[in-house]
């Protein structure tokens, strides 16, 4: 009898209409199009209209993802979201999705890990599904970045875009689904990429309300050094424990944090840029988001029995690998 293991037999994304274009961002920072594409490789990234929430996404890529695999929103199990933008402090923002798309017989919680959530929530959900727990189980990778940044700050604002994805676990007897994963953290990363004030250690008060704490801060080499040497490493260490080559790896998902991070990442696999999927032209780094939009995109590419490496790298630090094989 093979092994069950959990693989992902739908997917799907949601990004906001509104584009903001690194043209829009000269008239908003000291900064310019060239500059921006030449050290990040953006060009756009979409941001929600007031009034649309991170829930709001969560819940359309929900109804999507059960419309396409022929199934009731009643059938799904268990709802888990990646992201450091919920709705509110409480209740989670899993618990929102789970009643705005009429998963009413599911449950599920946020996972916090920046970057690294969708992985996260992915290694977690495939343990509820290799149990035998559950059958349906849906993780969500979603952030809302616009939020939480300062529009006047041209080290984090030309980066950063919102977006949504998600994907359908269900058990898999064929050998399929994910194999192996690597997941990792730092917390003496925490001073170089956070968001300082709103957490229990520094609350927002009637004084500091306003104060520039209240936005992601990022010093930007730092973090650069860590995520080229980490993403690639845990990518490189996946591929080893698998007896993986370039060669025998069809696609690499990695997070688009920046064009020369997954460029060092798919040089360090041995990876030609055909088999890497690229889409931070369009919607920046939509933190969580980026891996399950990737795959929405490439979805009609992919082949059952295709070899899949995901990789990220996220503040805290967090950062991970996950290897799979595509199921549908």
């Amino acid at each position: 009898m093979n092994n069950i293991t959990a693989a992902i037999t739908a997917v799907h994304g949601e990004v906001p209409n509104k584009v903001l274009s690194n043209k829009d961002l000269e008239n908003m920072v000291d900064t310019n199009d060239e500059w921006i594409i030449s050290r990040t490789g953006i060009k756009e990234r979409r941001i929600v209209e007031k009034g649309e929430t991170l829930s709001d996404l969560g819940a359309k890529v929900v109804k999507e993802i059960c419309k396409k695999r022929g199934i009731s929103p009643l059938e799904i199990d268990m709802i888990l979201i990646g992201t450091v933008t919920s709705d509110h402090r409480f209740p989670s923002s899993s618990n929102l999705i789970c009643y705005k798309s009429g998963a009413t017989n599911a449950w599920g919680f946020d996972v916090s890990a920046a970057c690294s959530g969708f992985i996260y929530t992915l290694v977690t959900g495939q343990q509820f599904v290799e149990s035998g727990r559950y059958k349906k189980v849906i993780v969500i990778g979603a952030d809302i970045m616009s939020s939480i940044i300062n529009y006047e700050d041209r080290n984090t604002c030309i980066i950063f875009g919102d977006g949504c994805g998600g994907v359908l676990l269900e058990a898999n007897d064929e050998g399929n689904g994910i194999i192996d994963s690597v997941l990792k953290a730092d917390g003496g990363g925490k001073e170089f990429l956070n968001q300082k004030l709103g957490g229990s250690a520094f609350p927002i008060t009637k004084d500091n309300v306003g104060h520039s704490d209240m936005y992601v801060y990022q010093e930007g080499r730092t973090v650069f050094k860590f995520a080229v040497t980490n993403m690639a490493g845990v990518a490189a260490e996946i591929m080893e424990r698998n007896n993986l080559t370039g060669d025998d790896v069809n696609w690499l998902v990695p997070h688009q944090a920046n064009l020369r991070i997954i460029d060092a990442t798919a040089n360090r696999m041995g990876l030609t840029k055909e088999k890497v999927m690229i889409n931070i032209e369009k919607y920046g780094n939509t933190t969580s988001a980026t891996i399950p939009l990737c795959l929405w995109e490439w979805e009609k590419k992919l082949k059952k029995g295709d070899n899949i490496v995901l990789a990220a790298f996220g503040g805290g630090f967090t950062w991970g690998s996950v290897f799979l094989k595509w199921a549908y």
